[in-house]
């Protein structure tokens, strides 16, 4: 880490130099890139200018020649005339003067001519080839360019003597017969100066270009970020989640930030609230048992020779038992809340799972009719003991509120296993559709909180549902009564299905007796006798006696 932070020492951590840094390579790219292409293009366009003019000299010299005058040796382009016949140059300049004259000529003879070069319409033909310039000892490199050891495009053209009067040939010092090639040798040096000349302006240009596109990209985000600055400074002030900041109107960027920073605190207060909600009701339902108990604990101990003792340990056993649901139901919703991943997944038959309660779950302590319709195996992924919860508390729910049936469905539809749970019971009111899966939710309040559970059944339900990819719903029902659909992924069967089996026996561990006043999410389902097919309509008549209160329920404080 420490390497890693020495390696990023040279980056600035201001987003303002951050910026002006990248604007500065950005531009030293591009502008890299067109200098690169302006040379090139001077070069090549300086290289035609040169070549235009050796061309010109190459042709002015033909012309002198054809006329008989021999060339003087002032020229811009180096150039060398020669013949047939003849050891050294008929003429020479422009640097090519510098190679002793008396030691022969530098470039090489043309071939012999028999006849007139014919000539174009335009008159403007010649050749070109590249040559190299001989470093011979004679050549005196202080005359001007040293062109020696060095190979240039070379412009020529050829001239039959014979088409030359006898006095112009003896003028030029060559036979009647004799083939003379005017030689212009084309030097780049002064589009190489041209070239380098505009580099070194384009570097210099750059140079206060980046300079000056640093410095505007650095002060244009400094004002751009001066709205965000203000922005931090209304975040950093706020102290209480009902606080908002000021909504910018200088860009659409920063209003947009201002507005998500709002909401934020808004979605922060209402879980802040959502939890001081939370607290307040589970310190309230683990004062309404633990009041019973101590009443009654204290007014047993006060009178004990009047005290009923064991239907004290009675009431006492049972208020223990929903504070041991009740802390067990607050565990698992923290466990939920984490969003850990489900461990020990494994393919479970939802069908067979859920005609376990019907078999094996007391519904109520009144008499209730539950139909379990379930034709095939419906396989899904999860945890088998949270799906179990999951149905339990739904048919918990149910027998709550049912006043004489409930029905359990199970189904597969577009690739999810699908379960709803109906009672006929009054049913809820469609405003309160969502908001009994809120915990600790109860739209009954005059019922005792005994009969009426924890209001947290179904908010764990749809918690677990959440948790294994599907979703929980109370839907519209065909008739009066609350429905509930439960949709989960479907998954693959497996290749030999154990769990199905073992869901379809039954469970050889008897269930001790639940008493009515206790809520259905505390505890284990007493036995009932198991139906041979669990995937048939199933009938189950519970009618337990309720234990006797003998002490009064002071009720919650």
């Amino acid at each position: 880490m420490n390497a890693s932070k020495r390696r990023r020492r040279w980056w600035p951590r201001s987003v303002r130099a951050r910026a002006a840094l990248a604007a500065a390579l950005t531009a030293a790219i591009v502008l890299s890139g067109i200098g690169w292409w302006v040379h090139q293009e001077v070069y090549r366009q300086s290289l035609s200018v040169a070549e235009e003019k050796a061309r010109n000299d190459l042709f002015a010299l033909v012309d002198q020649l054809k006329q008989g005058d021999v060339p003087g040796p002032r020229r811009s382009a180096p150039y060398e005339v020669v013949a047939t016949g003849r050891r050294t140059a008929v003429a020479s300049g422009g640097g090519m003067e510098a190679f002793d004259r008396s030691a022969g000529h530098v470039l090489p003879s043309p071939p012999a001519l028999t006849a007139p070069v014919p000539e174009v319409t335009d008159g403007w033909e010649y050749a070109y080839r590249p040559l190299r310039i001989p470093d011979r000892p004679d050549y005196d490199s202080g005359r001007g360019q040293d062109l020696a050891g060095q190979t240039y495009t070379v412009l020529y053209n050829d001239i039959w003597a014979g088409q030359l009067s006898r006095e112009q040939a003896a003028a030029l010092g060559v036979g009647p017969d004799a083939t003379l090639r005017a030689y212009v040798v084309l030097v780049p040096d002064t589009a190489e100066e041209i070239a380098a000349a505009v580099d070194d302006m384009l570097l210099r240009a750059g140079l206060v270009g980046l300079l000056l596109i640093g410095a505007v990209a650095y002060f244009t985000v400094r004002i751009a970020l001066r709205p965000v600055e203000a922005v931090r400074r209304l975040t950093a002030s706020v102290t209480d989640p009902r606080e908002r900041v000021t909504v910018p109107a200088t860009a659409h960027e920063i209003t947009a930030l201002a507005d998500t920073i709002n909401t934020t605190l808004q979605r922060l207060d209402h879980a802040a609230a959502q939890q001081r909600r939370f607290v307040a009701d589970a310190a309230h339902e683990l004062r309404s048992p633990l009041t019973t108990l101590l009443t009654s604990l204290e007014v047993a101990l006060a009178y004990p020779e009047r005290t009923d003792w064991p239907a004290t340990a009675t009431t006492a056993a049972r208020q223990t038992r929903r504070l041991q649901a009740l802390a067990e139901d607050l565990l698992l919703l923290a466990r939920l809340d984490t969003g850990a991943p489900t461990a020990d997944t494994e393919t479970v038959d939802l069908s067979a799972l859920a005609s376990q309660p019907a078999d094996h779950h007391l519904l109520s302590a009144r008499e209730l009719e539950l139909t379990c319709d379930s034709s095939d195996a419906a396989y899904v992924r999860g945890d088998r003991d949270q799906l179990e919860r999951l149905l339990r508390n739904l048919l918990d729910n149910a027998a709550r509120h049912a006043a004489h049936h409930i029905q359990v469905t199970v189904r597969s539809e577009d690739e999810q296993v699908v379960v709803t749970v109906h009672d006929d019971g009054p049913g809820v009111p469609a405003e309160d559709a969502e908001r009994i899966f809120e915990r600790f939710v109860r739209l009954d309040d005059a019922r005792s909180r005994d009969q009426g559970g924890t209001g947290l059944g179904l908010a764990i339900a749809r918690d677990l549902a959440h948790r294994h990819g599907g979703t929980l719903t109370l839907v519209p029902g065909d008739d009066d009564g609350a429905c509930f659909e439960l949709r989960l992924p479907q998954a693959p069967a497996p290749d030999a299905a154990p769990d199905a089996d073992a869901a379809s026996a039954p469970d050889p561990t008897p269930a001790p007796h639940l008493d009515p006043d206790q809520t259905p999410d505390a505890g284990p389902n007493p036995d009932q006798t198991p139906h041979p097919d669990p995937h048939a309509d199933q009938v189950t008549k519970s009618e337990p006696a309720p234990d006797p209160d003998p002490m009064p329920n002071p009720g919650p404080a």
